[in-house]
């Protein structure tokens, strides 16, 4: 890349000394002509200068995707790690150690919970691909939404605290709904998770359910550090990540809110990204 922009430099400067040298002459030559030289001349710069323009908007535009695919491998390596030791080291204590069954039974489910990390996290990259190349179908089907946000809710709040309730549900019963539960359970999965990475230890998080003039509902608010306004948008693009990569704390892949806003999109749903008084981030979701 870095040799081809080089050459393409190289061949600009020589085209413009050449079209000043040959210019001049042609000029020196034949005076009459000059309005000639200068009309052609100037098309030929302008051409030049689209054409540099969008080279090299080009070339930030592939650094910076070059860049968030680095950072991509990094976090999925990091977060692939992290799980794994921690369930070798919960197997390796109960083969090495005579544990009594409520201790193994405690380090089993933590192994569990674990295990459900990894899942989510590949589940995710396959959907993300899928979707990418269009060859996920969205089936859609007559389910109960209200079952599938509160199965999420249970589940990570487990994850969440382990001496406090930090979930805290408004779900109305009987929400029912079409649409693909397995991709729309990947929606509230990482809305909810991001709500939990975000928010810090043991802080509250909301997740509402409700019907709302005819439509479903849901809200997921969280107590973070919040979204810039300038970013509240660009968080739905595939591989981007709120902050500078050396000093963001949470991590992440960038690809939960990228399925979040393609999957909404097949169902036709909106959603859109609020500041939580006096401090987070809300995200809402209209389902038509």
């Amino acid at each position: 890349m870095k040799k081809s922009i080089i050459i393409f430099y190289f061949l600009l400067l020589y085209s413009l000394v050449q079209l000043i040298s040959w210019g001049t002459l042609v000029v020196k030559l034949q005076p009459s002509r000059m309005a000639m030289v200068m009309g052609e001349g100037s098309v030929f710069l302008f051409m030049l200068g689209v054409g540099a323009y969008f080279l090299h908007k080009s070339i930030k535009k592939e650094d910076k995707l070059r860049e968030q695919q680095q950072n991509f491998l990094l976090s999925v390596t990091h977060e692939l790690k992290s799980p794994l030791a921690a369930i070798k080291l919960s197997l390796q204590t109960i083969v090495k150690r005579d544990l009594d069954k409520a201790r193994q039974t405690s380090l089993l489910n933590n192994s569990l919970k674990d295990i459900e990390r990894l899942d989510d996290l590949v589940e995710n990259m396959l959907l993300a691909t899928k979707i990418e190349n269009r060859s996920y179908s969205f089936p859609a089907e007559e389910f109960d939404l209200s079952e599938l946000v509160t199965k999420i809710t249970d589940r990570l709040q487990i994850h969440s605290c382990g001496c406090e309730q930090v979930i805290t549900p408004f779900i109305e019963p009987k929400i029912i709904i079409t649409g693909d539960p397995f991709a729309l359970s990947s929606v509230v999965n990482n809305l909810v998770e991001n709500a939990v990475k975000y928010s810090g230890e043991c802080a509250e998080i909301t997740v509402e359910l409700k019907m709302q003039d005819g439509h479903a509902f849901l809200s997921v608010g969280d107590k973070g550090p919040g979204i810039p306004d300038g970013e509240k948008m660009l968080i739905f693009d595939k591989f981007y990540r709120v902050g500078q990569e050396h000093t963001r704390k949470a991590k992440g892949t960038g690809l939960g809110l990228f399925i979040v806003k393609e999957v909404l999109q097949r169902h036709d749903a909106d959603i859109s990204v609020k500041d939580n008084v006096p401090q987070g981030t809300i995200f809402e979701i209209t389902f038509s």
